[in-house]
C-alpha cells in the first residue's frame, strides 16, 4: 500500500523521479507535473520527488495567498524604495557605483517598465548589448547583473515579485538572468610581473616617495587604498606585524579614512625582513623629521576624517611625505605613465597584489593562510592564484616532467 507521504511521485524509465499534485486553492484547482526541482535540478531519487513535491504544493499555497497582497510597482519605484530602506549597510563607494549604474543607464531604459513585466530574454538581451555592442567590460556588466538581482529581490521581499516569476529570473538555474558569454580575446586573467619585471619596478621605486607604498604592495599584497590609509599606529615593528582595519577613499572629493570593504578584509599581514627592515628606517627617519621640519610640518600638515569621525594629521600615515604632505591613491598616476614610457611595462598597482598573490602560491603556501593574508572572503578567489599560468611555473613544470 502506497504509503500517504509517497503519493504523487513516480520513477521514469530513464531511472530519475518525478512528481504530480492536484489541489484546490480558494474553489480553483491547481495541477502540475514536473521532473526537477524548484531549482530546476533533476530529480535522481525517490527522497528527492518527495521533497520537491512537497515544496511546491507549499509554493503554491504561498503564491495563492500572496497573489490576494502583490502590488504593481515600476522598476524605478523598486530602486528608490531599495535606497530609502534597503541599502543603509552598503558601503559608500557601493553606493556611488549603484547610483552611477542607474542614473547613466538603467533609469531610461528599464525605469518606467513594471517590475513583473521584465522578461529573462530582455535583461539577457540588455547586458549582451551591453559587452558585445556597446564594449564596455566585462566585469563593468558584471555589475549590471548584480543589480538586477539586487532589484529583483528587493521586489520580491515587498511583495510587488510572485515567487515565480523570481525564481525564474534569480535561482532556477537553467533560466535565470546571466552573463553574456565570455569574449574569446577578453582578458579576466591574474596579471602577474616577470621576475625581470619585477627587478625593474624595484630599482625604479627605491628611494622615490612612493617606494614604501610600492613595497607595501609587493610584499603584503595590500590593495592601494589599504596602503594610502595604513597609519602608523597599526605597524608593529616588533612583532613585525601589519593591522589593516581601514582604507582612504574620496567622498565627496573629501579625503577619508574608512572601513574595508568586508569584514574579510581586516587582517593581520605578516611583513617580510626587507620590508621591516624598511620600515624600521623611515619610523626612525620620521622621529628625526619631525623636530627638523616641525615649522615645514606644521604648515604643510593636512588633517583628515578617520574610521571614527575624529580627525587625525597627515604626519599619522605610513605614506606621508617628510615634510607633512600627504599621498594619496592619485600619487601613482605619474608612476604608471613613467613606467610605461621609460620601461615599457604595463604597471597598475593592483598588479602587485596579483603577483604577490601568485608568487606566494608558486611557494606552496597553503590557501587558509594566503586567504587571511589576502583578506579574501572566499577560498575560491585564493585558489584562482594557485591556478595561474606563469613562466617561473611553468620552468617548475619542465623541470618536474623531467624528474619524471
Amino acid at each position: 500500500m502506497t504509503k500517504p507521504k509517497e503519493t504523487g511521485v513516480y520513477q521514469q524509465e530513464d531511472g530519475s523521479w518525478a512528481y504530480r499534485f492536484v489541489i484546490v486553492i480558494d474553489g480553483k484547482t491547481v495541477r502540475s507535473r514536473k521532473t526537477t526541482d524548484e531549482f530546476g535540478n533533476k530529480l535522481k531519487t525517490k527522497r528527492q520527488a518527495i521533497k520537491a513535491r512537497e515544496t511546491a504544493i507549499l509554493s503554491a499555497r504561498i503564491e495563492a495567498e500572496r497573489k490576494h497582497k502583490i502590488s504593481r510597482k515600476t522598476f524605478e519605484e523598486v530602486f528608490n524604495e531599495y535606497c530609502d530602506k534597503g541599502r543603509n549597510d552598503r558601503a559608500y563607494m557601493t553606493v556611488r557605483k549603484q547610483d552611477s549604474l542607474w542614473r547613466i543607464h538603467l533609469k531610461d531604459r528599464f525605469g518606467s517598465r513594471y517590475i513583473d513585466e521584465i522578461s529573462v530574454a530582455e535583461v539577457n538581451d540588455y547586458l549582451a548589448e551591453l559587452y558585445y555592442k556597446d564594449g564596455y567590460a566585462f566585469k563593468y556588466v558584471e555589475s549590471f547583473l548584480k543589480m538586477f538581482y539586487l532589484i529583483f529581490g528587493q521586489a520580491y521581499s515587498r511583495d510587488y515579485l510572485s515567487v515565480d516569476a523570481y525564481n525564474k529570473m534569480c535561482l532556477n538555474k537553467d533560466t535565470k538572468i546571466h552573463m553574456p558569454k565570455l569574449k574569446v580575446d577578453d582578458d579576466t586573467d591574474i596579471v602577474v610581473f616577470t621576475r625581470e619585471e619585477t627587478a625593474a619596478l624595484d630599482k625604479y621605486f627605491e628611494g622615490t616617495n612612493a617606494e614604501t607604498a610600492y613595497l607595501l604592495g609587493r610584499f603584503c599584497g595590500l590593495r592601494i587604498n589599504e596602503a594610502f590609509g595604513l597609519k602608523w599606529s597599526n605597524v608593529n615593528l616588533e612583532d613585525g606585524t601589519i593591522t589593516i582595519d581601514r582604507q582612504m577613499q574620496y567622498q565627496d572629493r573629501i579625503i577619508k579614512l574608512v572601513p574595508v570593504k568586508t569584514r574579510n578584509g581586516n587582517r593581520t599581514i605578516i611583513m617580510n625582513q626587507k620590508l621591516l627592515e624598511h620600515m624600521r628606517e623611515r619610523a626612525r627617519k620620521r622621529l628625526v623629521d619631525a623636530v627638523e621640519l616641525a615649522a615645514v610640518i606644521e604648515q604643510k600638515q593636512r588633517f583628515i576624517t578617520d574610521m571614527d569621525g575624529g580627525k587625525i594629521s597627515s604626519t599619522e600615515l605610513v605614506n606621508c611625505l617628510p615634510d607633512g604632505t600627504i599621498q594619496t591613491v592619485n600619487s601613482f598616476k605619474y608612476p604608471t605613465r613613467e613606467i610605461k614610457a621609460k620601461l615599457g611595462i604595463e604597471f597598475k598597482y593592483h598588479y602587485l597584489r596579483h603577483t604577490y598573490g601568485t608568487r606566494m602560491a608558486e611557494m606552496n603556501t597553503p590557501e587558509h593562510l594566503l586567504l587571511k593574508q589576502m583578506g579574501h572572503g572566499n577560498i575560491h578567489v585564493t585558489q584562482l592564484y594557485y591556478l595561474a599560468v606563469t613562466q617561473s611555473g611553468l620552468d617548475t613544470l619542465r623541470a618536474n616532467l623531467e624528474d619524471l
